[in-house]
């Protein structure tokens, strides 16, 4: 009897192609949260104002979601990343040069929209040239890859702003870009534009596909509680009797690596099918997180803890969804995931609205009360599908 002949595997130097793109793709997204005060200082906006900036990359994020992502299901996916990479160059060259306020509000809405529709789009991308096998392993090798990007944006960006000005932010991620685009149309997979692929609204995918109803609740929950901290951390830590600064506060973002490489170890588990396992081990690993976090006034190595365990938490279960979303909707992944992406911006943004109005109101407990109840909710939502 011979002997199996072992499954078809991505190419890991492809695998390392899609984590590099769309970490250098949704770092754009970024960068400009730690050069807000410089920003204000060269185009003379006011501190009231500045905010419009960051907003302006969200607004363009949601509309990438809507309308440039599910572009993936219609369109040969290789052409459209290079439609997509060069559109992104000429948009960070455009916030490198400019030089009035409606200038950098415009360019950094384009940054917002083309960055987000090149990681998801990314994303969607590799799921589709994976066998069915090796999904979860691969969407977790891309995802580790956006979430080392997002990481180290702001460190990258503070690094490079101090050596030579907020503008050469952008110009170095605009050649980086160019490179990374040079590779993606050398090395990526042509892949056929699936034969039933039409546009579905948001409802008729929600209608049509359980999965992504009940992965996209989750995902609404875990990162409303993930952005129930990450809004408020600062603000306790930057008061007495810490009083850290910026880099110090910003350091603990880095604790997060560790979350984004078990990501892809989670994917591997979902593959093997795991998948019930390892959700009800990170809700219950979210749960748990709030716990040390909550003991921030005994120490700053509790904060760590909890920094380490929420995201491991987050990142295993952000893998999983993905991975079980993108087998459920073979013919439509770039809108299953666009739509899976618009719950994650949903919870964002609350949690991050509740996260600071909770820590203004009555302080670092209550953030941690919320957070945790946020989390048993998601994890009684499981249960209760179970």
């Amino acid at each position: 009897m011979s002997a199996a002949r072992p499954l078809p595997r991505l190419a890991p130097s492809l695998l390392l192609l899609f984590a590099c793109a769309a970490g250098l793709s949704v770092a754009n997204v970024y960068y400009a949260q730690p050069l807000l005060d410089a920003l204000a200082a060269d185009l003379h906006i006011s501190t009231a104002w500045i905010g419009a900036v960051v907003a302006a990359t969200q607004v363009g994020s949601v509309a990438a979601l809507l309308w440039l992502v599910p572009l993936g299901d219609r369109m040969e996916r290789r052409q459209l990343m290079a439609l997509q990479t060069t559109a992104l160059v000429v948009a960070l060259l455009c916030v490198a040069v400019a030089g009035t306020a409606t200038a950098l509000l415009l360019g950094m809405l384009a940054v917002g929209l083309l960055g987000t529709a090149m990681t998801q789009g990314l994303i969607a991308y590799a799921a589709a040239a994976a066998s069915s096998h090796e999904r979860g392993r691969v969407v977790g090798a891309a995802q580790a890859g956006v979430v080392i990007g997002l990481l180290l944006a702001r460190v990258v960006a503070g690094v490079v702003a101090d050596l030579a000005g907020w503008r050469a932010v952008y110009l170095l991620s605009a050649a980086l870009m160019v490179g990374a685009g040079v590779l993606l149309w050398r090395h990526l997979p042509r892949l056929p534009v699936p034969q039933r692929s039409p546009r579905l609204s948001l409802t008729a995918l929600l209608r049509h596909t359980p999965v992504l109803r009940q992965r996209g609740v989750l995902g609404l929950l875990m990162f409303a509680a993930f952005g129930l901290f990450w809004s408020s951390m600062a603000l306790p830590l930057s008061a007495p009797p810490f009083g850290l600064g910026h880099t110090a506060i910003g350091a603990f973002a880095l604790v997060g690596l560790l979350g984004a490489l078990a990501a892809a170890r989670s994917g591997h588990w979902t593959d093997r099918g795991h998948a019930g396992r390892v959700t009800l081990g990170a809700l219950l690993l979210l749960l748990l997180s709030w716990w040390p976090l909550s003991a921030l006034h005994a120490g700053l190595g509790w904060l760590v803890l909890g920094v380490l365990l929420l995201d491991l938490a987050i990142q295993a279960l952000h893998v999983t969804n993905q991975s079980l979303i993108l087998a459920a909707a073979p013919q439509a992944q770039a809108q299953a995931i666009a739509a899976y992406m618009l719950f994650y911006a949903a919870g964002s943004g609350l949690g991050a609205l509740a996260g600071s109005a909770l820590y203004a109101a009555h302080g670092w407990g209550a953030v941690c009360l919320a957070g945790g109840a946020v989390s048993a909710l998601a994890l009684g939502a499981f249960l209760r599908r179970s």
